[in-house]
């Protein structure tokens, strides 16, 4: 039960925050409402504010409620585009460790033991190599951000490239959603959904492809090399 006791929290906070409504209150219309005051207590006392801004943040991906773009658009408009990145980075990145953590120290055996066998597979490439693996999976988001801190838990990765890949690879596309969130405001006066699809434009998505093309370079480079050394 003490080893189980990690996760058991976890699950108590998930439930809570939907219990207390917090998932509905990570919209766009719940933005809306609340704006200017969000604005005036970010003017009153930034230092806490900021500081609140990363606990949510951390909060919300360590129970994996939805509503983290609306976290990340929400810190470029009380913030401005680089401090709000800067915070949404900071929280993103402790919810994953916590996540991390949970997953070694509680749950790790009993999901690892209901992957598959699957999962042991990618065990010795992602021990190897994981640091360019996960950074390449944070630049493009294509898995969801919580079965991205999962697996690398369960598939003996280190806490420190973990944590680190994390840090890096959010860092590109949090600064587009927060710049998108630097000049939001008038959007949501008029009672409009921001539109995200920049993330998709060529001008953004072209250079996160590239960069996360570079990161996979390594280990493509390592495996190369030794199927080339056996011929």
């Amino acid at each position: 039960m003490r080893r189980m006791l990690p996760l058991l929290l976890l699950l108590g906070l998930l439930g809570l925050a939907y219990a207390l409504g917090w998932h509905q209150a990570l919209s766009w219309p719940a933005l809306a409402a609340r704006r200017m005051a969000l604005q005036d207590a970010v003017a009153a006392r930034p230092v806490a504010a900021a500081l609140a801004y990363v606990a949510l943040y951390g909060a919300a991906v360590a129970v994996s409620v939805p509503g983290a773009v609306v976290i990340t658009v929400a810190g470029g408009l009380l913030f401005g585009t680089a401090l709000g990145a800067a915070l949404a980075v900071a929280g993103a990145t402790i919810g994953a460790v916590l996540v991390f953590l949970v997953a070694r120290s509680a749950a790790g055996p009993f999901l690892a033991a209901r992957a598959g066998p699957w999962l042991e597979r990618l065990r010795p490439e992602m021990e190897r190599d994981g640091f360019h693996y996960l950074l390449a999976l944070r630049l493009i988001p294509v898995l969801p951000f919580w079965l991205v801190n999962l697996a690398p838990a369960l598939l003996g990765m280190r806490l420190a490239p973990f944590a680190l890949a994390t840090f890096l690879g959010i860092i590109p596309g949090t600064a587009v959603f927060a710049s998108i969130g630097a000049g939001v405001g008038h959007v949501l006066d008029a009672g409009d959904t921001p539109d995200l699809s920049l993330i998709l434009s060529p001008p953004v998505l072209l250079p996160l492809l590239a960069l996360a093309a570079l990161s996979l370079l390594p280990p493509l480079w390592k495996r190369w090399k030794s199927r080339h050394g056996r011929v």
